[in-house]
């Protein structure tokens, strides 16, 4: 168990620092998006370093009905 929180605790720095790397922490968010920019780059950012490069190829979303 305690290598388990270890290795989440290294990921939560490494994304963090990945944060810092994007200068995401340079200024405040101003809304939403920005907090969750910062959060998802923090959970995913560490995939990067390790040579994983997610993207999204398509993004197709619902219309709304008329």
């Amino acid at each position: 168990m305690r290598i388990i929180t270890f290795i989440i605790v290294v990921w939560l720095i490494i994304g963090a620092f990945a944060v810092f790397q994007r200068g995401y922490a340079s200024s405040a968010p101003e809304n939403c998006a920005g907090v969750g920019t910062i959060a998802l780059t923090v959970v995913a950012g560490p995939l990067n370093y390790f040579g994983v490069n997610p993207e999204i190829e398509e993004c197709n979303l619902p219309q709304p009905s008329e």
